[in-house]
């Protein structure tokens, strides 16, 4: 699908002032663009979980005389061809690989590939570089991540904390995850990783983050996440997954990419920490580098 699709910006654009039901509707067409060129429009209901008289008001919310105008552009765009994930999907789904002879493992690695691949495209590595220049003239870093985003946001701080004190993970026992926020001031970032379904508890520390003057930076799978509302930098992480669970493995590595462009906007000082880090491992024999020997 073409980075700047009228239709799409129309749909994010208006998506705030949608009912429920028309919200689920319009994200599946953005995260699908190609199934509803595809599939019938009950068939396409069916698999966004809403009735298809609801796609015949989304229609009509965006101005079309009806669901066939939302229809046939998806086709025309379908015929000219797309240089996006849907297409790489595409290309693997119609090849003579393991994938397309059933093997799921096969089939998820590829599309774990090509949604990597997805992140190298101009603007998601704009949106990184932006992302990297604001963390790194933060006066502290405060990583939130709750549920299924808790490992990558938890990736994040344990590296950034071997590079220094600025990061501050906002995660605790009975609730006091978000104690330390009392301590943060308008110097300071908060980066925070969510995909739906969002955890409330997220979305209500993010927002007293934003009230406290923080700077929202966030990882998130939508145009139309809550999250960007909040936040002043936003990039996006695909999580559509052939397993029954959404993948993390994009938001991951855009975790290690940042975490690198970190490390790299001053080298010499990262090593240095990173030196010490070493130190005080081997102080403490915390890695082994052989088998241990039985007595």
């Amino acid at each position: 699908m073409p980075q700047h699709d009228p239709l799409r910006e129309q749909i994010i654009a208006q998506y705030d002032a949608m009912s429920p039901q028309l919200q689920q509707a319009a994200r599946y067409v953005l995260e699908h663009p190609d199934e509803v060129a595809l599939v019938s429009m009950r068939e396409l209901a069916r698999h966004a979980a809403v009735q298809p008289a609801t796609m015949t008001r989304l229609a009509k919310f965006l101005g079309k005389q009806g669901y066939d105008d939302i229809r046939e552009h998806y086709v025309a765009v379908l015929r000219r061809g797309s240089d996006g994930f849907a297409a790489k999907v595409r290309q693997l789904d119609g090849g003579t690989t393991e994938a397309a002879n059933g093997n799921i493992a096969a089939q998820m690695l590829h599309g774990l590939s090509a949604q990597i691949s997805q992140l190298c495209e101009p603007d998601s590595l704009q949106r990184l570089e932006a992302i990297a220049n604001t963390l790194k003239s933060a006066s502290k870093v405060y990583v939130l991540g709750l549920r299924s985003c808790h490992s990558v946001a938890w990736h994040f701080h344990y590296v950034m904390s071997l590079l220094g004190e600025r990061s501050v993970h906002l995660d605790g026992p009975a609730g006091t995850g978000g104690d330390a926020l009392v301590r943060a001031t308008p110097e300071d970032v908060m980066l925070v990783i969510s995909v739906k379904p969002y955890a409330v508890a997220t979305l209500e520390l993010t927002q007293l983050a934003k009230d406290k003057g923080l700077t929202v930076l966030s990882i998130t799978d939508s145009e139309v996440s809550p999250l960007v509302g909040m936040s002043e930098k936003t990039i996006f992480c695909p999580t559509e997954s052939d397993s029954f669970f959404h993948t993390l493995t994009p938001a991951l590595a855009i975790s290690e990419v940042l975490c690198t462009l970190l490390a790299e906007g001053d080298r010499p000082k990262a090593l240095d920490a990173l030196q010490r880090a070493d130190e005080h491992f081997l102080s403490l024999n915390t890695y082994s580098s052989a088998i241990p020997r039985r007595e």
